[in-house]
Parts: structure tokens; C-alpha cells; sequence
């Protein structure tokens, strides 16, 4: 299983930093699990293959050119800072 861990900064809060862990068995594209934390609290989910197809078919995007958008969202981190924008509810 491979994981990554990045610091964020939400939009919706700029004063606060949570940390974004993503982790996956082969690639992005068949399902993911997600672990969100501001150092106090955290939240897990998971986000599997049929709601990434279902997602990229909302989108009108093909399901590769989707998955490469989340991998930049959320598992490159400083190398795609400022490019995405993360709002917390």
C-alpha cells in the first residue's frame, strides 16, 4: 500500500492547516482511502472505483485525465500548491 501525507490550507479557513493523507493499493484509479486531520480531530473515508468513473462521467472528462487531476489535487503537494483550492465544510 502506498500513502502520502501533505499540509493544506483551506481556502475556506486560511488561518487553519489540516493534513491530507491519501492511501492506495495500485493506483488512484481503483479507490482510495482519505484521512483528513487539523492536529485535533480526523475524519476517513474512502472513495472507491465506481465513484471515481461516476465522478469523471459527471465531469464529462475521461477517467484517466480525472484520476491524473486527483493525483496532482492530492498526492503531488508542493508541487501543485497554489494550483488547487481546498474548502472545508
Amino acid at each position: 500500500m502506498e500513502k502520502t501525507l501533505n499540509r493544506i490550507y483551506p481556502v475556506s479557513d486560511p488561518e487553519a492547516t489540516y493534513f491530507l493523507q491519501v492511501s492506495w493499493e495500485k493506483d488512484l484509479g481503483t479507490g482510495f482511502g482519505i484521512l483528513l486531520s487539523d492536529g485535533q480531530c480526523s475524519w476517513a473515508g474512502t472513495v472507491s472505483e465506481a465513484e471515481i468513473s461516476r465522478e469523471a462521467a459527471d465531469m464529462e472528462m475521461n477517467k484517466e485525465k480525472y484520476v491524473e487531476e486527483l493525483k496532482k489535487a492530492l498526492v503531488t503537494g508542493e508541487e501543485s500548491a497554489g494550483k488547487y483550492n481546498f474548502v472545508i465544510s
